[in-house]
């Protein structure tokens, strides 16, 4: 996003450290944690390949909004338990998961900076990683209760469902941008909203505080996902740790070009198929940078964090509900 607006380079931690010195000192004490259990959870001693590889983009970096997510839906429930640490740390296995699989969708080569591993190895080897990841995380999940892992499969067949609605598009004759902003909800917006109610649940936190949660992720999701689009048009190679265009060279129409096709019809034909040629790539990036699409783009992303926040009132007026007021601006204004 444009940096002339003051935006900041985003980070899940420093959402925190803006609001409350204690709750800052609490969970980047956790984060801490769940960056040790997340390497002790894919060490395979039978496999040293196995589980040197699957941590590679995990030592990438990254982040960390899913297991922020969780351990600031925890903080509605009762004192921290070891219950919430795994659940954060089955988030993130399954957010890494699912970028193996994504890389070798988009024949990826570079990602938070670091060769992907389907670059480095094969794509075969990326599947197998990803894979190995979500076993650990329903591993984990065995482990939460029933409440905890029914949530975990239900969100694992919405991200497949809304994978598969965006390969195949929208149907003839159907609402483009209702499809791609259901494509949102169910591919990347599930697993954050899963991420603040398995928080809570785990937690033993009341129903109507895990419902809030849920719904708050999900809005919060879709903003994210939409700011990522705009991202992937506007900001350089530098700052996205990939390359820029990701989505038009895949063939993938996002909102902000629905937008800007809204604009001008001839967006359309510029954009018909998948934009494999570079100087082709970038003159398309310029026109869609030209296009007032980013903005209406843009507007829709602050939309959805503004009914997050009108969510957040029903909930306890503790630091962990500020941390989560203060994360719809950051979401919407990240640089990265």
């Amino acid at each position: 996003m444009n940096t002339s607006t003051g935006a900041r380079p985003f980070s899940a931690g420093a959402v925190v450290d803006a609001v409350d010195a204690e709750l800052a000192a609490a969970t980047s004490a956790e984060l801490g944690e769940i960056e040790t259990r997340l390497r002790e959870t894919l060490r395979d001693p039978g496999n040293e390949f196995l589980g040197r590889a699957a941590t590679h983009l995990i030592d990438a970096g990254g982040k960390r909004l899913r297991p922020m997510m969780v351990l600031l839906g925890a903080r509605f429930g009762g004192p921290r338990t070891e219950n919430v640490l795994d659940a954060a740390v089955l988030a993130e296995l399954v957010h890494v998961a699912t970028l193996y699989h994504d890389d070798v969708m988009d024949e990826a080569e570079v990602r938070h900076g670091a060769v992907t591993a389907n670059t480095r190895w094969s794509n075969t080897v990326a599947v197998l990683l990803g894979d190995y990841l979500l076993a650990k995380a329903a591993q984990l999940g065995a482990g939460l209760g029933d409440a905890a892992l029914r949530l975990q499969i239900r969100t694992l067949s919405r991200l497949v469902r809304g994978q598969m609605a965006e390969t195949t598009g929208p149907q003839p004759g159907a609402d483009r941008i209702g499809h791609c902003l259901r494509v949102m909800s169910d591919k990347s917006a599930s697993l954050i909203s899963m991420s603040a109610r398995i928080g809570a649940v785990v937690a033993g936190a009341d129903d109507h505080v895990a419902d809030a949660l849920e719904v708050y992720g999900e809005l919060i999701g879709v903003a994210f996902q939409i700011c990522d689009d705009i991202l992937d048009i506007e900001a350089d190679e530098r700052d996205l740790g990939k390359a820029p265009g990701t989505d038009l060279r895949e063939g993938i129409v996002t909102l902000p070009v629905l937008y800007a096709i809204e604009h001008d019809p001839r967006v359309a034909d510029l954009v018909a198929g998948p934009i494999a040629d570079e100087t082709r790539r970038a003159e398309v990036i310029g026109v869609l940078r030209a296009s007032p699409g980013l903005e209406r783009a843009r507007r829709e992303a602050d939309r959805h964090a503004q009914r997050a926040k009108d969510v957040l009132h029903d909930l306890p007026p503790i630091p962990a509900r500020d941390a989560l007021f203060a994360l719809c601006d950051f979401v919407t204004r990240r640089t990265t």
